[in-house]
């Protein structure tokens, strides 16, 4: 049975991550009372620091009041254990020291036997790297992952904590966003959603929004239509995008409706964008992982300058809801999967089992702890799906095609 814990959360923010410190705390204290809990701050950031706190009685008393906040009380930052070179250039560690086993000893140091990491593919692989250095270097520690990303792009596993409530989150922004669409004549909106590679943020989003409209009663003979509150377009990382087609499709919507709506992922028409950054002689911006750094492409922003002339738009307005959404407290969905999950955690934790619990898709979609070495990231959403199909085709958009 294990003496000393530690947590830590890392990678972006998730609606999960204060729920699932909170679940983690709750089934310890109940099935392990002796056990120790500490928590790194700031994620890796914290572990290679040697910066943590203790879960006190008070906090143990108290852990359910983290189910009603978003964020994650300890802290995250985006820290990769095997980016020698960026872990040196922002002062976690020093020339010629390797950032696993700086993080192994601290891990050794603290007396934990058992490490819980909260994040998504990147925190979890970067995870099964430390768990396998631990392991060649003969330190006893168990890694237990839990699966967060509101991309919901982790092989295997079938639902992320945290990513419905981010849809349902984005949803309810665009509600407030769409309203807008008639503070002018001819407006031109662009609600960009988080999704670096995967679509599914985008999708579900777009699939809330559009059972609340029709829940809705309308009123066109005062102006109040449907028509003009839908979502016009969807353009994922994973479709093939028609800039031109769409451009003529749209531009018919404009001249009847009087205004359009459009929903993309902040992946959609990155490889085009960087290309044209690239071809111009520009600098991409790149983070520690290598990815491209979108909130500085601005993808919404290139979309609205791509369709506003096309569409003689007299308005182009584009509204970002990531934040807004990734850092809302979890829903009552997200709630009973966080709570499984936890709890299978902490028995895994308990009995020695490393891996991410997640629901596991290649196991019927059965929580389980799944071996590190499964885990990997960049999942697409499959755009063949039929109720995204339909909701495609419903909306006027040509079924989607796959990207090349």
């Amino acid at each position: 049975m294990a003496k000393k814990v530690g947590l830590l959360t890392a990678g972006g923010f998730a609606p999960c991550l204060s729920s699932a410190v909170a679940g983690l705390i709750k089934y310890y204290t109940e099935k392990s009372p002796e056990t120790e809990i500490i928590a790194y701050l700031y994620g890796y950031e914290g572990l290679l620091k040697g910066n943590s706190i203790p879960v006190t009685d008070v906090v143990r008393e108290k852990a359910d009041t983290l189910y009603g906040f978003g964020g994650s009380p300890i802290g995250n930052s985006r820290v990769k254990l095997t980016n020698v070179k960026d872990c040196v250039k922002r002062g976690l560690v020093a020339e010629g020291e390797n950032p696993l086993e700086v993080a192994a000893k601290q891990l050794v140091e603290d007396g934990v036997q058992v490490l819980h990491t909260i994040g998504g593919d990147d925190t979890n692989t970067t995870a099964a790297d430390l768990a396998a250095y631990l392991k060649d270097n003969n330190f006893d520690l168990t890694v237990v992952g839990l699966p967060k990303t509101i991309d919901n792009d982790i092989f295997p596993i079938k639902q992320s904590l945290g990513a419905w409530t981010a849809a349902q989150q984005a949803a309810d922004y665009a509600k407030n966003v769409i309203a807008e669409h008639n503070a002018a004549p001819r407006e031109l909106i662009v609600h960009e959603i988080m999704g670096r590679n995967c679509g599914y943020l985008a999708a579900e989003a777009t699939r809330y929004y559009r059972e609340w409209l029709d829940q809705q009663t309308w009123l066109p003979e005062i102006g109040l239509s449907r028509e003009a509150w839908d979502v016009h377009a969807i353009y994922l990382p994973e479709m093939h995008i028609d800039l031109d087609e769409e451009a003529k499709r749209l531009k018919k919507i404009m001249d009847t409706v009087g205004n359009v709506n459009i929903f993309i992922s902040e992946g959609a028409g990155v490889p085009e964008i960087v290309a044209s950054m690239e071809a111009a002689g520009e600098e991409v911006p790149r983070d520690a992982f290598d990815h491209v750094q979108l909130d500085k492409i601005n993808p919404g922003a290139w979309f609205g300058k791509q369709f506003a002339s096309k569409l003689d738009a007299a308005k182009t307005m584009v509204q970002k809801s990531g934040y807004f959404s990734r850092s809302a407290a979890s829903g009552e969905e997200d709630l009973e999967l966080i709570d499984r999950t936890c709890k299978m955690a902490v028995d895994a934790a308990l009995e020695g089992k490393a891996g991410v619990v997640g629901l596991d898709e290649d196991a019927n979609d059965e929580l389980s702890v799944i071996d590190f070495k499964r885990i990997a990231g960049h999942k697409p959403f499959d755009i063949t799906q039929q109720w995204f199909v339909d909701m495609v085709t419903d909306m006027g958009q040509p079924a989607p095609e796959a990207a090349e």
